[in-house]
């Protein structure tokens, strides 16, 4: 009994003796992880790389009288960006007053014109949900297009990111908690993605995390516009 007794408490000690080193080990291996996570998606993307492939949640207009004749449909990075010329700009989040006042607007104003210019589409990204982004559009007064199969409008097309995951493979994550209680949003942003690859990147300067101000220099329609002439 008395060997027993000694070789359980020897266990034990061995077991007691690795436990903290292994937990410390895996504690520290997180963090790394969580780093290299975390700097992957506040690294800008770079010209010529491709744009993250991922599903989108969005919602497709159906057949029907219902008072939300919408859908959940799945697309994915190819279904919006391959054997197309797309101009895409991002925002802090729909109903914010610059977003609102001014970026929306402005490419809205300018579709047809980008259109003329060899665009196919104009895509305006945010991290809110599906019904967020349908909403600020009605509010903005954007033509919906009720055709079957339609993302919601007829101009400039509103892309839920809810969950911020091409926000965060295009290294554009940020965080505005402390100042304005968003939480993680995208960095302000357009850019000219042809054929899946980034052709050129406009990003608003003096990028950090929790931003007390929100930059609107580069990213707006009319930088956009003066690009497209010169090509």
């Amino acid at each position: 009994m008395k060997v027993l007794s000694a070789a359980v408490l020897s266990l034990f000690a061995t077991a007691n003796a690795f436990t903290p080193r292994s937990s410390a080990h895996l504690a520290t291996s997180a963090l790394r992880m969580s780093t290299a996570v975390a700097s992957s998606s506040t690294t800008p993307i770079t010209e010529g790389s491709p744009v993250p492939n991922i599903t989108w949640k969005t919602r497709t207009r159906i057949d029907s009288n219902d008072e939300n004749p919408f859908d959940w449909k799945d697309l994915t990075s190819d279904d919006l960006f391959k054997g197309k010329r797309i101009v895409l700009f991002s925002l802090p989040g729909a109903f914010t007053p610059t977003c609102s006042s001014t970026h929306l607007p402005g490419y809205e104003k300018e579709y047809d014109a980008m259109k003329s210019l060899g665009v196919d589409d104009v895509y305006c990204l945010s991290v809110n949900d599906a019904f967020v982004m349908r909403q600020w559009g009605l509010a903005q007064g954007c033509e919906e297009d009720k055709t079957v199969g339609s993302l919601g409008f007829k101009k400039v097309k509103l892309l839920p990111d809810g969950a911020a995951l091409f926000t965060r493979g295009m290294g554009m994550s940020c965080t505005w908690t402390a100042n304005r209680g968003f939480g993680e949003r995208s960095w302000r942003y357009s850019a000219v993605i042809d054929d899946g690859k980034v052709e050129r990147l406009f990003i608003e300067p003096n990028r950090v995390q929790d931003s007390d101000p929100d930059p609107f220099e580069v990213s707006d329609a009319g930088t956009m516009m003066e690009y497209l002439k010169s090509k």
